[in-house]
C-alpha cells in the first residue's frame, strides 16, 4: 500500500539518513545515527504543519489571496480561510519526480502549470545532497512560460529538540529585526529591532515557554554569505541551519498551533526569499522573465557542542 506521502526516496552518507518524499517534494525525516536532526512525521501519516515542504511560488501568508503583477490583479484560493489568507503556495500536495539519484543525493522536479490566480508556467527542481557537512537543499525555479512571472520560495523544516520539547533548548538566531504581525491574521504590521526585547536571540538564550511564529530579517552573515540559526539541545547536541544570500528572511515557529501531541516538538526554521505577504506588497518579489531561473540554497547539520 502506498504511503500518504508517496514514494520514499532514501539518501545515505555515513551515519546520516534522509527520506525525501514524492508528495510535496519535501523532507520527511533526517537522522544522524540514532538522533533526529529534523523532526519527522510518520511514513503512514499525511504531512502535518508543512513539515519539510517547499513553499512555492510564495512562502508564508498572502492576505485575501490577492496580489497584483504588471497591473493585473490576481486572486488565488484561500487555504487558510479562517484567517482569510492563502498560505505556502501551490506545491505542498503535488507529486514530484525523483531524478538524478545517487546514494547520497536526488533532484525532485515538478512543473507548476498555469492555473486560476497564477497563470504562469514554472519548472521547479529541488536538489538534496548529503555530505560530511550535512544536508544541503538547492531550489531552482525556471520560467518556462511566454511572459514574466512573480516568484518567491521557502521551505519548512522543523529542527528536532531531541527527546523533549523546544522549551528546554537554547536558540541562537543572528537577526537584528523582527517582523511583527497582527494576532488574528498573522499579516505584517511593521518591524522592530530585537535589541532589548524577548525576541533577541543574537546570543544563545533558552526558549522556555515563549510562543513564536515570526519572521526575522537583517541577518548577520559569515564570510561565505551564510546566516545561521542554531538550536542548542539539552542532550549536548547542536542543530545548525544556514541560509544563503537568496534567503533574506528566517521564520521561527514554536509549533504551538499544531495538533496537541505535536506542539512544541520541533522548531520551525523556515528560509524565505521574501517577508510574509510579500507577494501582495511586492517587497522582494523576484521577477522572472521567460527562460530566466532563480536559485536559493539552505542546509542543516548536527554536531556536538
Amino acid at each position: 500500500m502506498s504511503a500518504p506521502s508517496g514514494e520514499q526516496v532514501e539518501l545515505v552518507h555515513g551515519a546520516q539518513h534522509v527520506v525525501v518524499v514524492e508528495v510535496g517534494g519535501g523532507v520527511r525525516s533526517y537522522t544522524d545515527g540514532d538522533r533526529d536532526v529534523l523532526q519527522p512525521y510518520d511514513v503512514d501519516a499525511m504531512c502535518d504543519g508543512a513539515h519539510g515542504a517547499p513553499l512555492i511560488p510564495w512562502p508564508n501568508r498572502l492576505g485575501e489571496g490577492r496580489y497584483t503583477f504588471d497591473g493585473v490583479e490576481h486572486q488565488v484560493p484561500l487555504n487558510e480561510p479562517e484567517k482569510r489568507n492563502a498560505i505556502h503556495g501551490f506545491l505542498r500536495w503535488r507529486s514530484f519526480t525523483a531524478t538524478g539519484r545517487t546514494p547520497s543525493s536526488v533532484t525532485m522536479t515538478a512543473t507548476l502549470h498555469p492555473l486560476p490566480g497564477y497563470p504562469f508556467a514554472l519548472d521547479v527542481a529541488l536538489h538534496y545532497a548529503l555530505d560530511d557537512d550535512g544536508l544541503t537543499v538547492t531550489t531552482t525555479a525556471t520560467n518556462v512560460g511566454a511572459g514574466a512571472l512573480p516568484y518567491a520560495c521557502g521551505q519548512h523544516p522543523y529542527l528536532s529538540p531531541g527527546d523533549g520539547t523546544v522549551d528546554s533548548c537554547e536558540l541562537q538566531l543572528t537577526a537584528a529585526t523582527r517582523i511583527d504581525t497582527d494576532p488574528q491574521r498573522q499579516l505584517p504590521t511593521g518591524t522592530e529591532p530585537v535589541a532589548g526585547t524577548r525576541y533577541d536571540f543574537r546570543e544563545p538564550r533558552r526558549i522556555g515557554d515563549l510562543e513564536m511564529d515570526f519572521a526575522f530579517t537583517d541577518l548577520d552573515r559569515d564570510d561565505d554569505g551564510r546566516a545561521w540559526l542554531r538550536l542548542h539541545r539539552p542532550d549536548g547536541v547542536l542543530v545548525e541551519l544556514w541560509v544563503d544570500e537568496a534567503y533574506p528572511v528566517l521564520e521561527a515557529y514554536t509549533a504551538d498551533t499544531l495538533a496537541p501531541e505535536r506542539r512544541r516538538q520541533g522548531l520551525g526554521a523556515e528560509p524565505m526569499t521574501l517577508p510574509p505577504n510579500g507577494l501582495q506588497t511586492g517587497e522582494q518579489v523576484v521577477r522572472l522573465e521567460p527562460g530566466a531561473a532563480h536559485t536559493a540554497a539552505w542546509g542543516v547539520r548536527l554536531r556536538e557542542h
